[in-house]
């Protein structure tokens, strides 16, 4: 039920150059009851971002004027919307640059169809807080570890110094994994698993670059206190001891 009650209420952007591919796109997502706007280009993106609330931006990378990567940077710095970049397949400099950049996932072309509706389904559901809220409630909606505070019912993280620091709903998710699993040795298959993320093909480095980033929050400068420690040939550990409050 609640994947149906995301599916009818979300809108997407198809920010996609190719018009025939932007149509086939945009009719097939709104025959799964989603509500579509097309755009060539990053102009006709920006001009629907101003005139109504958007859920998901399925970009394309290979753009006239800004690339999706560009566009991407732009985005991050305004809204966390989430974002699915669509990339050349075999091109994983773009896709890890995108990651880099703030994008919550990717799919390669040419991808099917059922592909890219799980991939939005799952993205979409990454963003809802309500379940997530529901199950925080008997538990307390607060995570708390080496002076952070991680407010699950916000989807919020506070540092030490109480500034808010600003997570994509990926850095989210996996934060949240690991606040699950303290100080236990996870491999990049398990995190990829408990974070949702998306389907290993064997060669994924997202989530190297999901913790390189959220490292980068949760250990700010270089004598900040370790949080997540790397495991040599095994994985990543999440260090502090975690409660909640």
């Amino acid at each position: 039920m609640a994947a149906d009650i995301i599916a009818h209420e979300a809108h997407i952007v198809v920010v996609e150059d190719d018009g025939e591919m932007r149509t086939l796109i945009a009719k097939f997502l709104r025959q799964n009851g989603y509500r579509v706007t097309g755009a060539r280009d990053g102009r006709e993106m920006w001009e629907t971002l101003s005139n109504a609330p958007v859920d998901l931006i399925l970009l394309d990378v290979m753009l006239p004027g800004q690339s999706g990567l560009d566009l991407t940077r732009a985005l991050r710095a305004k809204t966390r919307v989430p974002i699915i970049m669509v990339t050349a397949r075999g091109d994983e400099t773009d896709r890890i640059v995108g990651l880099e950049l703030g994008a919550d996932d990717y799919i390669p072309k040419p991808f099917s169809r059922l592909e890219l509706l799980a991939r939005i389904r799952a993205v979409l559901r990454r963003a809802q807080p309500v379940e997530e809220a529901r199950l925080a409630g008997a538990a307390g909606d607060r995570i708390l570890f080496a002076g952070w505070s991680l407010d699950t019912r916000r989807r919020e993280l506070t540092a030490p110094d109480m500034s808010i620091v600003d997570l994509s709903s990926g850095e989210y998710d996996l934060l949240l994994a690991f606040c699950e699993h303290p100080q236990r040795v996870l491999t990049r298959d398990q995190l990829l698993d408990l974070a949702r993320n998306r389907v290993s093909d064997g060669i994924d480095r997202s989530v190297d670059v999901m913790v390189s980033r959220l490292r980068r929050k949760v250990e700010p400068t270089a004598d900040s206190p370790a949080i997540i420690k790397t495991i040599r040939g095994a994985g990543y550990m999440f260090i502090p001891a975690v409660t909640r409050g």
